[in-house]
């Protein structure tokens, strides 16, 4: 069953990033509905999160993250993957899970390449797409991890258990 109802992006970040665990990312390419599960997300909240790419304030790239929960946050990381996030939290209360790993594929760039997700899904709403959507799916166990690859933020936002991972 697709998700449809906007409060379910529209809650904390950190809620989301555990609730999404399980959920299926579900994408419509050239007429064929494919579906894959989440097995791992990050949640990145806000401007005290000096992780978060919404800590130094709004630009261009970030303004996204200013939007009510529910929309599409995808850019271009190291110049070759691109990253898929899902706004989460209210409007001006900038917030994101940044989708790290499906069943199948380990890793953000990897996923991004299977569902074939470029930048042009930048700002794409998922409570209304026909492109990309959610769907319900089983609970799936997970643990609570550190996030990776996050060296420039400082030492707390490094070491908070904002990562998690299907068991």
């Amino acid at each position: 069953m697709r998700i449809t109802d906007k409060d379910f992006f529209t809650q904390d970040g950190y809620i989301l990033a555990q609730q999404l665990i399980g959920k299926y990312i579900c994408r419509n390419i050239a007429g064929n509905i494919v579906k894959m599960q989440i097995t791992e997300t990050e949640c990145y909240l806000g401007t005290e999160d000096t992780a978060c790419h919404a800590h130094k304030g709004r630009t261009a790239r970030t303004e996204i993250m200013w939007r009510s929960g529910g929309v599409c946050y995808v850019y271009l990381c190291y110049g070759i993957h691109n990253m898929l996030n899902f706004i989460s939290g209210d409007e001006n209360q900038p917030q994101g899970v940044l989708i790290r790993g499906v069943k199948g594929f380990d890793g953000p760039g990897k996923l991004t390449k299977a569902l074939r997700i470029d930048r042009s899904f930048n700002g794409e709403d998922l409570t209304a797409s026909e492109k990309i959507w959610l769907e319900k799916g089983g609970s799936l166990p997970y643990k609570a991890t550190p996030r990776i690859g996050i060296g420039y933020a400082d030492k707390k936002d490094q070491d908070a258990l904002w990562r998690f991972v299907a068991e």
